[in-house]
């Protein structure tokens, strides 16, 4: 008998019977399980049992029958079906109606517990698997203690691990190996090689093709860009960003900073060859001394400066494009759902949000002379 095709004939067979949610649900779940242990005899027993309490509730079988003993593959089909069969009947009988990720088991970890994680987790549940039985750890902020409970989780009956924050992606990821992890709230997950054949997640910036569009829409007229990066940190990405803008007849132009001190000599280097500023995530360049004087250096040269948090905007730039941690969580709950729905199987690349937040400091476009469209009205969510 070869196991797993029999295994997967049985799964097929309980969808093609018009099974009810409930069976679907058991079926995957049993065979997710043990399939990523390599224990395919454990869905046979599953079965076995499935098979026993069927007969012994309708008072036709002792309790001796074994669906693992039979040894020909037209007896394995046809106890299989026996047992499919069976469930659902026993399954109609009690009315019992579930969907098909009810009663998943999701454990939820945390790099720390603080706001902006909180609001994901709630975006999370919102989206997630209807009828998904959340557990949520805390790492505290601690590496160590993060591959604790990632020790912990592996032992549960989790059928997906959502971790939040970058410790608690690097705990599950030495830890976990046989269970689905779905990791969010990151900056940049691949510098940090969240990559493994049970991972992915979703992106918290907004992509770099999709900044420049939205660039190109609201400065239609603007075609040099400049920006200020960390050679150690940001590379990659300035490297990235270079060949896209031309795609959307943008030059770009970076300076690299090695160290917050190096910022004001190349800013003043970089303003006047440039017509906006384009602030990308970065330690070295953006910090709370930093931000203020790169803003009111690039007003007081009439360049429009473009951020990527809302609250940037608040300070004094023209545009900012965010994903809102809300967002980044229900992004995450559809995702989880379609994972344990076998819609969509690992390893995958990290999912970019759909939804995008852009806000304007409309004190900025009149100071700077910039008049944006009415046409674009309905493409801004929050005005300063």
């Amino acid at each position: 008998m070869n196991t797993f095709d029999d295994i997967d004939r049985l799964f097929r067979a309980g969808r093609s019977l018009g099974a009810w949610a409930t069976l679907t649900f058991l079926l995957r779940r049993t065979i997710r399980y043990h399939l990523r242990r390599s224990r395919p005899e454990k869905i046979l027993n599953v079965f076995q049992r499935i098979h026993l309490r069927f007969f012994r509730a309708c008072g036709l079988a002792s309790g001796r029958t074994s669906f693992a003993s039979s040894r020909t593959a037209k007896s394995d089909r046809l106890l299989g079906t026996w047992a499919v069969v069976g469930l659902v009947w026993l399954l109609g009988l009690c009315t019992l109606s579930v969907s098909e990720s009810a009663a998943m088991d999701i454990a939820i970890l945390q790099s720390s517990d603080i706001a902006a994680y909180r609001e994901a987790i709630a975006g999370l549940k919102a989206t997630g698997p209807i009828g998904a039985i959340y557990t949520e750890y805390d790492a505290q902020g601690d590496l160590e203690l993060g591959k604790k409970l990632a020790r912990k989780l592996r032992a549960s009956n989790a059928s997906l691990v959502v971790a939040v924050g970058l410790k608690a992606a690097l705990a599950a990821k030495v830890e976990i190996v046989d269970v689905p992890i779905v990791y969010m709230m990151i900056l940049d997950p691949l510098k940090h090689q969240l990559t493994a054949a049970n991972m992915t997640g979703t992106l918290l910036e907004v992509p770099v093709d999709r900044q420049l569009k939205i660039m190109r829409t609201f400065l239609p007229t603007l075609h040099r860009l400049g920006t200020l990066y960390d050679p150690a940190k940001t590379a990659s990405r300035v490297k990235d960003a270079v060949q896209q803008a031309t795609i959307t007849d943008f030059q770009l132009k970076g300076l690299p900073v090695e160290s917050d001190k190096d910022v004001p000599q190349q800013l003043r280097t970089l303003l006047p060859e440039v017509e906006a500023l384009w602030l990308i995530p970065d330690s070295t360049v953006l910090t709370n001394e930093s931000i203020r004087f790169i803003l009111e250096s690039a007003l007081a040269h009439q360049i429009p400066v473009i951020g990527f948090s809302p609250e940037f905007t608040r300070l004094g730039a023209l545009l900012s494009m965010s994903i809102s941690y809300g967002d980044v969580g229900r992004e995450t709950g559809l995702l989880a759902k379609r994972i344990l729905d076998g819609e969509l199987l690992l390893p995958l690349n990290p999912v970019p949000s759909e939804r995008l937040k852009i806000t304007v400091n409309l004190k900025t476009a009149k100071f700077l002379g910039i008049n944006f469209p009415k046409d674009l009205t309905g493409l801004i969510d929050e005005t300063y």
